[in-house]
């Protein structure tokens, strides 16, 4: 592990050798956004999409972007494997502050961090993951991809103490999604998901989703689901870059259907396989 490569601040080092100071405004404040984009092939894999997030959420936050999409480019490239599947972990914050204070310091550079790490999608056709539904406790820019992440572990550890793999997220009765992750519902035969706002962070996974459902004229729809919708669901996933598209079989201890992956997920699971593959 201490001898992964990383870049910081212009350098590529030993993931042991990077070091940054007690008053970086990450450290402090969690003031600072993220990005995890995932690489096929050695390829990195709808990287403009997951630009273009990175700038909304730097807008979002009021910090400026301190590269080009291409510069970004070229400086994830050395990163990667080639012909592996890995992730890419990309941070930014505000930098190091001469003192500790809420309001922006003046004249800082931006601390730029990048790592890669393996992937492991979920790939068993015959079994799925438990959820645990639980109120959406974090704060109102969620569609921000912030590093202040404290909530969402939060939720992640309480449904982990219940064997749960996620847990599924309801603000005022109405799906958000996962702590990790988006979430899709199928009922009679119709894939749905929450609609983007405030409430959701726009996943790319969740987007590349919708494009195979309508190239492949599966019915589906970006709506409001309410908990009773939830209950009456057929099949339930989460999906997210570096785990993909994971079925949920048992939701508070009841089974979904018939406690099984259902067959819309395994279609997409193969189409988005080989969505994978036509990037080589």
């Amino acid at each position: 592990m201490g001898n992964e490569i990383v870049y910081l601040n212009g350098q590529y080092l030993p993931l042991a050798d990077a070091k940054i100071s007690v008053m970086d405004r990450g450290f402090l404040f969690g003031d600072g956004v993220y990005e995890v984009i995932p690489a096929y092939f050695g390829h990195l894999f709808r990287l403009e999409d997951h630009l273009e997030r990175l700038d909304n959420s730097l807008k979002s936050i009021r910090l400026q972007n301190p590269h080009s999409h291409e510069q970004w480019r070229n400086l994830l490239a050395p990163l990667l494997k080639h012909g592996e599947d890995q992730s890419v972990y990309l941070q930014i914050t505000r930098g190091v502050a001469p003192k500790r204070d809420h309001a922006f310091p003046q004249h800082v550079t931006a601390t730029v961090f990048a790592m890669v790490s393996g992937i492991t999608p979920h790939a068993d056709p015959d079994n799925g993951v438990k959820a645990l539904s639980m109120e959406d406790s974090r704060w109102k820019l969620c569609h921000t991809k912030a590093i202040t992440l404290l909530a969402n572990v939060l939720l992640r550890q309480e449904a982990i103490d219940h064997d749960c793999a996620e847990a599924i997220l309801f603000k005022d009765g109405y799906l958000t999604e996962g702590a990790a992750s988006n979430v899709f519902v199928v009922i009679g035969g119709v894939l749905m998901t929450p609609p983007k706002s405030p409430a959701i962070l726009p996943g790319i996974t969740r987007d590349v989703i919708l494009e195979i459902a309508r190239k492949n004229n599966i019915p589906c729809r970006e709506q409001a689901i309410s908990m009773d919708d939830l209950k009456k669901a057929d099949e339930i996933w989460i999906t997210s870059s570096t785990r993909e598209i994971i079925p949920v079989v048992e939701l508070d201890s009841e089974k979904i259907a018939d406690g099984k992956p259902g067959s819309l997920w395994k279609m997409f699971y193969k189409l988005f396989q080989e969505h994978k593959k036509s990037l080589r």
